[in-house]
């Protein structure tokens, strides 16, 4: 089984209230392959809510407790994005999920890519919260974007 982003398969969760739909995702679940998830909602974030960005560093930082995740609106929302990884992490560990599927570019679910910024929002070098502390445990992550790759699409859909 693999986990996936909710806004991946349709769902209209992300911060904005929308949804980007990935073929290969859905394709995914209707072969009941995957479960969906939203770290962010799974810490407690409403849908629609304010965009957020990690103040300076990446999720490992946030991990260590080097800075935090605050939102556009100026909120200071890191326990909700550490409840979210955590939860994640939990049902990756309940069900035996080795690979996850996330979001590129949130700051939760950015893998290599994330939001950063002291003041206003942009796409930074780096990994989101739920990205660095599943990859701190053991299981791997990918990106929709890794789905285009013919040889990890072929490794997951077989899983």
């Amino acid at each position: 089984m693999i986990l996936v982003s909710m806004c991946l398969v349709g769902i209209d969760c992300n911060y904005k209230g929308q949804s980007k739909p990935n073929k290969r995702v859905i394709e995914l679940i209707r072969r009941g392959k995957a479960i969906p998830v939203c770290p962010e909602q799974l810490g407690g974030l409403p849908t629609p809510r304010s965009g957020a960005r990690i103040l300076s560093g990446n999720g490992e930082d946030v991990l260590n407790g080097k800075t935090k995740v605050i939102t556009d609106a100026g909120e200071d929302v890191t326990e909700n994005y550490l409840k979210g990884a955590e939860y994640t992490l939990k049902l990756c560990r309940e069900y035996g999920i080795t690979s996850v599927i996330l979001k590129q570019g949130s700051p939760s679910c950015g893998k290599g890519k994330t939001q950063g910024g002291k003041t206003e929002r942009f796409l930074t070098e780096g990994n989101g919260v739920t990205v660095a502390l599943l990859k701190r445990n053991g299981i791997s992550v990918y990106s929709e974007e890794d789905l285009e790759n013919d040889e990890i699409w072929e490794k997951l859909i077989n899983e």
